[in-house]
């Protein structure tokens, strides 16, 4: 049995623009708060989080057509998981962008879902502001 959590967040930009974000997973680090790096090999991503934990992740799907982004962390320490974003057309130039994750065990479904919710809430001001190119927030330690 897994453990499931979804953050969601409406960005006032349309949703080829935000897709355009979510749709390099090389480029989640500068508004994913708490990862520092992220290097691609093939469809392996290892990420870096702040604290230089190193987090090897398979990259499952990137939809152009459904607008969706899908992991799983391959990490020993996880028997399942699997986070998928989705970025839906609201009409007027605004996007609804949401992020869920299944995991066992349930605990780091907690622990990822909370640090989704404050990407999704970095990746609206940075694209609302209209500087894609930001300046990171700095990771809690």
């Amino acid at each position: 049995m897994t453990a499931t959590v979804r953050r969601e967040v409406i960005i006032a930009r349309r949703p080829t623009d935000v897709w355009a974000r979510i749709a390099d997973p090389s480029d989640h680090p500068s508004w994913f708060v708490g990862m520092t790096s992220a290097v691609m090999d093939g469809d392996v991503r290892t990420i870096t989080t702040g604290s230089g934990l190193p987090m090897p992740e398979k990259i499952v799907t990137i939809d152009n057509i459904l607008r969706r982004f899908q992991y799983a962390i391959t990490s020993p320490f996880f028997k399942s998981h699997l986070s998928s974003i989705d970025v839906f057309d609201l009409g007027d130039d605004r996007s609804l962008v949401s992020y869920s994750v299944d995991c066992d065990p349930d605990a780091m479904a907690l622990i990822i879902g909370g640090a989704a919710g404050g990407a999704l809430k970095e990746l609206k001001r940075q694209m609302e502001s209209g500087n894609e190119v930001a300046e990171r927030l700095t990771p809690l330690k």
